[in-house]
């Protein structure tokens, strides 16, 4: 695992960070050094993450970010950067969504709304935050951490939306990996260097976290956030040499989906 301060003077931009997973990533990355940026649309939920922050002796502030709308990541994006420079040098694309729903009775504002926070959402920040990280010092990495799903490669009953955009940002998340293969960037010397940020994908089963309360998955059957979270903590502070495409991540034991 990481060492405890790897993160130390890096800021961090986690998504969904008023609860669940993103809340228990805003603690890991703090924990491990990292100014953490807490991004969400609920603020009660932000400023209680950030006195679990606080408590477990880390830094953050809470910043509002509607995932969904253009300006809104723009502001955010342009709003950090101007205050920590180059330091901001890590995404977290956590927050999700779900609304089931089946074919014959899927609601279309609901079904676009998933698409909209589950895909489209952070494959526009990520856009945003990599036209400005192309310009890192050279030795220097950003990273991307998605958080998909298992539902991203299975399928099941009454989660349309939900399988639906976890696949589609699977896909554009390797379409994202392979353009950064390929792509190079010229620094002021006029030699070409591999773009300087990595894009990685975690790819857990049924977490404990709020989302999942409609399903009525036992507790027990489920993994607690705290462990998908260490798994983001550990992808941002690998050697700038590795790359992990996708994790999955189980939990021990199997938890009968009802869907």
């Amino acid at each position: 695992m990481a060492d405890s301060r790897a993160l130390q003077g890096r800021v961090a931009l986690v998504t969904g960070g008023a609860s669940g997973l993103g809340r228990a990533t805003c603690v890991a990355l703090a924990e491990a050094g990292a100014h953490v940026a807490i991004a969400d649309i609920d603020p009660a939920g932000s400023e209680a993450t950030s006195k679990l922050v606080a408590d477990a002796g880390g830094s953050a502030e809470v910043v509002a970010l509607d995932v969904t709308e253009d300006a809104s990541r723009r502001a955010v994006v342009q709003q950090l950067f101007d205050v920590h420079g180059d330091a901001f040098d890590v995404l977290a694309n956590v927050a999700g969504i779900d609304r089931p729903g089946y074919i014959t009775d899927i609601d279309l504002a609901d079904y676009q709304r998933v698409q909209a926070v589950n895909c489209e959402g952070p494959v526009f920040l990520t856009s945003e935050f990599m036209k400005r990280v192309q310009h890192l010092p050279e030795g220097r990495t950003a990273d991307v951490v998605h958080i998909v799903s298992l539902s991203a490669i299975t399928s099941g009953s009454g989660a349309i939306a939900y399988n639906g955009s976890k696949a589609g940002f699977l896909n554009a998340t390797r379409c994202i990996q392979r353009e950064l293969r390929e792509k190079a960037v010229r620094g002021a010397d006029g030699v070409e260097r591999p773009f300087p940020c990595r894009v990685q994908a975690v790819i857990p089963a049924a977490m404990d976290t709020p989302m999942m309360e409609q399903w009525g998955i036992p507790a027990h059957l489920m993994m607690p956030p705290s462990a998908v979270a260490q798994m983001v903590r550990y992808l941002v502070t690998l050697h700038p040499a590795a790359f992990v495409p996708e994790m999955q991540i189980m939990p021990r034991l199997e938890p009968n989906f009802p869907r």
